[in-house]
């Protein structure tokens, strides 16, 4: 069973929580940088373990220190409270 999308109004209140985040394409988008490719990777590989245990796995692009994430839940078609948390998570994680 597919997550229920959240209204613009959700996502502006979840952003607001966000540093970094934002709407880009219907997706949530950041950014991130790091010292180097390796912290940058290193920072992936947290990632992809809790996005593997949450069954919910990000579209992502590496350029040596940066990490561009962009989060939607396709099988319920926009944003739903799971991005929100692994959007959540991979701040923490970039810390």
């Amino acid at each position: 069973m597919s997550a229920p999308t959240l209204s613009p109004d959700q996502v502006n209140t979840a952003l607001s929580q966000l540093p970094g985040w934002s709407v880009k394409e219907g997706k949530l988008h950041r950014q991130f940088q790091f010292g180097s490719f390796v912290e940058a990777f290193g920072f992936m590989s947290s990632v992809a373990l809790v996005a593997e245990a949450m069954g919910h796995h990000p579209e992502w692009f590496n350029v040596y220190n940066r990490v561009t994430i962009d989060l939607t839940t396709h099988d319920s078609g926009g944003i739903t409270a799971k991005d929100i948390a692994l959007a959540t998570k991979a701040n923490e994680l970039a810390r």
